[in-house]
C-alpha cells in the first residue's frame, strides 16, 4: 500500500528524528516529496509512505501520539501528450499497470483510475512528460517534474 500524507509538525517535535522512528519501528518506506521543518518552528512535510496497511496505520498512530497531524492527500499523475514520444520507459516501472503498451499500435496507454500516484513514472520518463500533483485542502498544489 502506498499513501501520501501532509504531516503538520508542532514546534516541540521539529528537531526530533520522527521519520527515522517510522522506519525502525513500523517497517514502512518513505519518500519525502516536500518539506519545511525548522528548529523551534511549526513545520510540514509531504510524505509518501509505503508498506503493509497495518504498519502504516500503526505509524500514523505513533505520529498522532507525538502531536503530529497527518492528513491524507490525493495525488494525481498527468501526462503531457505533447512531450510524450511513446518510448514506453514508464510502462516497465509502473507497479500497478496504469501505464502499458497497447498492441499492435505500440502506443503507451495511461489509465489514471488505476494510478496510485507513486511518482515512479515521473522520474523514469526521459522527456519529463509525466508529472504528479498534490491537492490537499490545506496546501497549495505542487508539481514534481
Amino acid at each position: 500500500m502506498t499513501k501520501i500524507f501532509l504531516l503538520s509538525y508542532p514546534k516541540e517535535n521539529s528537531s526530533q528524528p520522527v521519520i527515522c522512528q517510522l522506519v525502525k519501528h513500523y517497517d514502512v518506506e518513505f519518500n519525502i516529496l516536500k518539506a519545511e521543518i525548522l528548529p523551534q518552528r511549526d513545520g510540514y512535510l509531504i510524505l509518501e509512505l509505503k508498506g503493509l496497511k497495518e504498519n502504516i496505520n500503526s505509524a500514523l498512530e505513533y505520529l498522532k501520539s507525538l502531536g503530529v497531524k497527518a492528513e491524507r492527500i490525493a495525488g494525481r499523475v498527468h501526462r503531457d501528450e505533447k512531450k510524450c514520444f511513446q518510448c514506453g520507459a514508464c510502462t516497465g516501472i509502473c507497479p500497478v499497470g496504469a501505464l502499458h503498451i497497447q498492441q499492435p499500435e505500440m502506443t503507451v496507454v495511461f489509465e489514471p483510475e488505476k494510478c496510485t500516484a507513486c511518482g515512479l513514472c515521473v522520474t523514469g520518463c526521459p522527456v519529463r512528460a509525466m508529472a504528479v500533483s498534490f491537492d490537499p485542502a490545506t496546501e497549495e498544489s505542487c508539481v514534481m517534474a
